[in-house]
């Protein structure tokens, strides 16, 4: 340990093994097998049969991570080697034993002597390290604080080696100590380096990781673990918008009372998160999805005659006091229960239904105002949804989507269009919403004034 400047968990012989084989071939496989089931220590193989030493010693050596990842010798011999180990001339500790013969112990201190200089010669330094050039010029081999050895690429970096270590320890990854010293991530480790890696609780891998001029990660592995967890991410943020996709057109079509599961299996997805991503990403349109809902779930059309007559025997408008008549809600003040309303006669449309106070119809001229219906809501046959432009102000500093996204999720209203206008101290949000009746947007307008940051919400 002096000689070598070693610390004691530097040692890796005190644990040792050997193993005996009938021929030198099966020595090699014997090798070959203890280093398929252990992990081999870089620097610590020793082929002594091949290269034997100078007392003629022959053996394989090497040192692994064994079980509880402690480190073992192995020594892997013939028995005919064995045989001249314990006692041929290689056996030089038998004579330490004692011994009368003073002419033999003068002869065996001698070539104690020329034996060790001959050592010195072949187990050189240089050639060690020639030996290791040769067989590890690709590789670097790091240890963890226990000892368990990770084998890595030329150029790996801490990050590469935490990653090899566990796919979390390298997302929660945020520095690295290389024996016990503090270094970038960025910084190329060498053989027999020991790295501690330092994590944060809840972390996260950074895009800059992935970036090759950055220099933070050299193995293709690492990467694609980086890749595939921004790709997983991505996934969970469309999946999440195409959901809310899809329940918007449900209830926007009346088919809300369809299940999610029954609609991913009719559109021919195994898992409705496959639906909800495709959705998210694009790959199904807002027409081809209507499309396929109202083949799929949506009930018969009903025919109806190109004037106002009527097709049915209730609606949710009665004209004069009747119920059945085709209409359709004017877009230029989308009427909404209890709003008092007024009819609009039109060629081959039916009766418009406009708000009573409706700035269009004050306008028309007195031939056209012989078109005008009593109209009324049929309180009976409340059914339907309706469009209602509404408005909020809000300061410039906050942001109140998110709230207010939960704010619609909770009132189980759909949102048609959204514009926002931004200016010095505050913005506006036009919003076209979809409700029931004026009773659902009374209650969300007077929710969303007091959300924080909204100065006001009211209906335009």
């Amino acid at each position: 340990m002096r000689q070598k400047s070693l610390h004691f968990d530097e040692l890796y012989d005190i644990r040792a093994v050997r193993v005996l084989v009938e021929d030198s071939k099966d020595c090699y496989l014997a090798l070959g097998i203890v280093h398929s089931l252990w992990q081999p220590i870089p620097g610590q193989f020793d082929d002594y049969i091949s290269r034997p030493k100078g007392n003629g010693y022959q053996s394989l050596h090497t040192a692994v991570i064994g079980p509880e990842d402690k480190a073992v010798e192995v020594q892997i011999r013939t028995h005919a080697m064995h045989h001249e180990s314990e006692l041929g001339v290689a056996a030089h500790w038998r004579y330490k034993e004692g011994g009368n013969n003073a002419h033999l112990q003068e002869k065996i201190a001698w070539v104690r002597q020329l034996l060790a200089w001959r050592q010195e010669i072949a187990d050189s330094d240089a050639l060690a390290h020639h030996f290791h050039h040769e067989l590890f010029q690709d590789d670097v081999f790091a240890l963890t604080p226990q000892g368990r050895v990770i084998a890595l690429t030329q150029g790996a970096t801490p990050l590469d080696f935490a990653y090899a270590l566990h796919t979390d320890l390298g997302h929660r990854c945020r520095g690295a100590k290389v024996d016990g010293i503090l270094v970038p991530l960025d910084t190329a480790l060498k053989t027999g380096q020991r790295v501690e890696i330092l994590t944060t609780q809840h972390g996260q891998p950074s895009r800059d990781w992935m970036n090759s001029s950055l220099g933070y990660l050299k193995t293709s592995r690492a990467r694609n673990k980086v890749r595939l967890w921004f790709r997983l991410q991505e996934h969970d943020r469309m999946a999440e918008e195409g959901r809310e996709l899809l329940l918007r057109e449900l209830h926007r079509l009346g088919l809300g009372q369809i299940g999610l599961d029954k609609v991913a299996e009719k559109l021919k997805f195994t898992q409705q998160d496959e639906l909800y991503a495709a959705l998210g990403r694009g790959e199904i349109g807002a027409g081809q999805l209507e499309r396929s809902l109202k083949a799929h779930f949506a009930p018969p059309p009903v025919k109806s005659l190109p004037s106002a007559r009527k097709h049915n025997a209730s609606g949710s408008i009665l004209i004069a006091g009747e119920g059945g008549f085709l209409t359709q809600l004017a877009r230029c003040c989308h009427p909404a229960p209890p709003d008092p309303i007024i009819g609009y006669t039109t060629q081959g449309r039916g009766v418009t239904i406009h708000r009573a106070t409706c700035a269009t119809l004050r306008h028309l001229s007195s031939e056209r105002r012989a078109r005008l219906l009593e109209a009324a809501w049929n309180t009976r046959d409340p059914k339907g949804a309706y469009n209602i432009d509404c408005e909020l102000t809000v300061q410039a500093e906050h942001d109140p989507l998110r709230d207010l996204s939960d704010l619609l999720n909770q009132e189980k209203i759909g949102v048609q269009k959204m514009q926002k206008t931004a200016a010095k101290d505050q913005s506006r949000l036009q919003l076209t919403l979809q409700v029931q009746d004026l009773a659902q947007l009374t209650r969300f307008l007077t929710r969303a004034a007091h959300l924080p940051g909204v100065i006001s919400a009211r209906r335009k």
